[in-house]
């Protein structure tokens, strides 16, 4: 349910989403081989259809970068986008049955400091692909968060070549508009509430409008072209616009390559939405807990309608969701404004979008980036152990070097390296007292569960224990303990008079067997 009590909030972080998602949109369309228009019609189901289903409060849906690779091979290996929609209508009935099934508990199985390592990782991603953008090298796509380029290179060789194309408007307008966003928020907003309202983002968009307007006419050397701005499909009439729509072939969406393709889309899909909506959540100042089922029926019926309609799969998207926190959205009235300006100015006013230079977009980002990556959160991690800390830089260094689900993938190795050194080491208790007869008494105490992971742990501290001493081992308080482990501890009682060791074995059933 959407309601208006938080519009003055709301409103100016949907017209900061939207001004963020419009050439992400457009980008991620790009680079995934598919018309333009059908990012702006995830984009829009996106913010609409998802938005009113979902009950996540500050994510945002649309069209996402991790797909991109997908859909890109899809294309050419299908032969027709028409025929590809069907397996996007398809991925979003299978995501429908996954919510249904109560598949939405995945998400909840992966550690704080991945989630975290994944949220920083997005930042620096952000930053590293925006700083060619705010030089006025916009060869390569917006949205893209690949370490290798599409067209070749990766994203550092980007930034060198950035640094040998610069384009001097590209950099008075990015300069400018960070001095603005950094001077809003750390000073004006502080002072008034008029500020708080009024978006340090939009202002810089309208200034990057204005300053371009100004080269056009005063310098005309220095204004920024088509390239360096933002291209929306423009239509010549109502009609027209209804054009750009395209319906799927369902003529081969029983063959295998169709199936396949859908449920790829369907998983991938899933994995990245349920990730976001971890992160999300974990960025809410309000620290809301969002239905992941529920999460996942939305996104299901989105798909659906987008592949109906002409557009690419979609996701929850953790770069425009961060966007929507960092500008102040409470509720999900933000999301839902985003997807109606989209639908609204890609109808009435698609000359305009267009005048937008990336450069100031790409200033928005580069803050966007900085909050999500920020030294203190660094420290933060540092302070709370190595075994939050590793896996927290292990995914942030995978993410910026290979992909986002590759990256997650080897952070989530890394923490469960130490979830299993872990256990091994906290299998039991053992200590030392002195018997009644005077002798040596060992007591070892298992722990709650025990696993055939300990085994190693355990025999070693059996091995430890001197000969002619009396040794307690103690099972009752353990919930579960591993078959395996029951037979060394019986292996171990076979062989416990040969070093001349009493043993006393008290197990689950509170019997006790002497030896």
């Amino acid at each position: 349910m959407i309601s208006l009590k938080e519009i003055k909030h709301d409103l100016p972080a949907g017209i900061v989403v939207f001004l963020v998602a419009v050439p992400l949109c457009l980008g991620i369309a790009m680079a995934s081989g598919a018309p333009l228009f059908s990012g702006i019609i995830a984009g829009i189901v996106g913010g609409i259809v998802v938005t009113l289903i979902s009950g996540s409060q500050l994510g945002v849906s649309g069209p996402a970068a991790g797909l991109a690779v997908i859909v890109l091979h899809a294309i050419q290996d299908l032969g027709s986008f028409e025929v590809f929609l069907s397996a996007v209508v398809l991925a979003g009935v299978i995501q429908l049955v996954l919510g249904f099934l109560q598949a939405g508990s995945i998400g909840y199985y992966f550690p704080t400091s991945v989630i975290k390592g994944m949220l920083a990782g997005i930042g620096v991603i952000i930053i590293l692909k925006q700083i060619p953008h705010a030089f006025g090298y916009d060869e390569n796509f917006e949205g893209n968060l690949h370490f290798l380029e599409p067209q070749g290179g990766t994203t550092f060789s980007e930034i060198f070549k950035a640094i040998n194309y610069i384009t001097p408007a590209a950099v008075v307008i990015s300069v400018l508009s960070l001095f603005i966003l950094i001077f809003w928020e750390q000073v004006l907003a502080k002072k008034s509430r008029v500020f708080q309202l009024i978006q340090g983002p939009l202002v810089v968009v309208l200034l990057g409008i204005a300053l371009n307007v100004v080269f056009d006419n005063f310098f005309p050397q220095l204004t920024l072209r088509d390239n360096h701005l933002v291209v929306l499909p423009v239509a010549d009439s109502i009609g027209g616009f209804f054009t750009l729509f395209t319906a799927p072939d369902f003529s081969r969406v029983l063959s295998y390559e169709v199936l396949f393709l859908a449920g790829t889309l369907a998983i991938v899909a899933s994995l990245e939405t349920l990730l976001c909506l971890e992160a999300t959540d974990k960025l809410d100042p309000y620290k809301r807990i969002s239905p992941a089922n529920r999460e996942l029926k939305a996104q299901g019926v989105g798909n659906i309608i987008s592949g109906l309609i002409g557009g690419l799969p979609l996701t929850q998207v953790i770069v425009r969701s961060s966007a929507n926190i960092q500008s102040g959205g409470r509720t999900k009235l933000s999301a839902f404004i985003h997807g109606l300006l989209i639908l609204i100015c890609v109808m009435a006013i698609p000359n305009v979008l267009n005048m937008i230079p990336l450069a100031s977009l790409a200033a928005i980002l580069l803050m966007v980036g900085y909050k999500l990556a920020k030294p203190a959160l660094f420290k933060s991690m540092y302070r709370n152990g190595m075994m939050q800390f590793l896996p927290f830089v292990v995914t942030i260094v995978a993410i910026v070097f290979t992909d986002l689900l590759t990256g997650i993938g080897i952070g989530m190795a890394v923490a469960i390296f130490f979830i299993l050194k872990n256990s091994y080491q906290v299998s039991h208790f053992m200590h030392k007292e002195k018997s009644v007869e005077g002798g040596e008494l060992y007591h070892m105490v298992l722990a709650e569960e025990v696993t055939f992971l300990n085994k190693g742990n355990i025999l070693r501290t059996l091995r430890k224990v001197p000969e002619g001493a009396e040794l307690v081992i103690d099972y009752t308080k353990s919930a579960v303990v591993d078959h395996d482990v029951k037979e060394l501890i019986e292996d171990f009682r076979e062989t416990a008079h040969t070093k001349n060791i009493r043993l006393t074995i008290h197990e689950l059933q509170e019997e006790e067997l002497k030896v």
